[in-house]
């Protein structure tokens, strides 16, 4: 039986599989504790005053824990995002790997939404998380073209 060496592509896709899996384990590691520190709320937006002060601690731990998870993933796909396109894959491996992006894209966004969903009536302006979720959209948006490719815009 001879031993098939794998591509640099599979090698890739391999190794870019197994990295979301670990992002998307910190993502719901995350979510769950955001979600357990606003258990106490029964709508949103809602009223901080009424959660009693460690309620108030935890909820602020866990959306800074969230934020910056957000942010640094945010980062780290923008940077991905570069070395897929920069990569002498074909278009089809390429699109291959924005479809693997993609997906995680699209789970984690849900989960940060909770950023802008499950907050107090009164939160002072964040521009560092507005422009997190700008450049978040930017590279969904460029991940999710690459996957339609240029056909799939004009036709």
């Amino acid at each position: 039986m001879t031993e098939q060496n794998p591509s640099a592509f599979e090698k890739a896709r391999a190794g870019l599989w197994v990295s979301l899996q670990k992002h998307l384990a910190a993502v719901y590691s995350a979510e769950k504790s955001f979600l357990a520190a606003t258990a106490f709320v029964e709508a949103f937006p809602f009223a901080l005053h009424v959660a009693t002060e460690e309620q108030q601690a935890d909820y602020q731990q866990a959306r800074r824990a969230l934020r910056d998870l957000y942010t640094d993933e945010t980062a780290q796909l923008g940077t991905l995002v570069k070395a897929i396109r920069t990569k002498a894959y074909t278009e089809d491996e390429k699109k291959q790997l924005y479809l693997l992006l993609l997906g995680y894209l699209d789970i984690a966004a849900s989960v940060f939404a909770l950023l802008s969903t499950h907050v107090p009536t009164k939160l002072p302006e964040d521009e560092e998380l507005a422009t997190t979720i700008d450049t978040f959209e930017r590279v969904r948006k460029f991940a999710r073209l690459n996957v339609k490719g240029l056909a799939g815009l004009l036709g």
